[in-house]
């Protein structure tokens, strides 16, 4: 599956859209990285605990978005993004979206 943040993929002609492709994933935070994440906090620099979970949960809301768009017969996945939002205190949606197209 081609996956791109751009409107064409070079060398490639898109003969037809087959609509929104997208993932999701909702996690949450753990006692053990809040612990971790609060004595970096007191230090300072990265809270690698957070970024480790936030690199799993787009891999995983990527994945889901291409599940999608394979599930609409496409070839590939234009236009992609990736948006977050907090559902609840300690908890946030990363959604991954793009327009599903087959390519000629």
């Amino acid at each position: 599956m081609v996956t791109s943040t751009t409107e064409k993929i070079p060398n490639k002609e898109v003969i037809q859209i087959l609509g929104i492709a997208r993932g999701s994933t909702v996690r949450a935070r753990n006692i053990g990285r809040d612990v971790f994440a609060g004595l970096k906090n007191i230090v300072g620099g990265e809270i690698e605990e957070y970024t480790k979970l936030q690199a799993q949960s787009r891999e995983q809301a990527l994945r889901r978005m291409n599940q999608d768009a394979q599930r609409l017969g496409a070839d590939a996945v234009i236009n992609v993004r990736l948006t977050t939002s907090m559902v609840m205190q300690g908890a946030s949606e990363i959604l991954a979206y793009g327009t599903a197209v087959k390519l000629k």
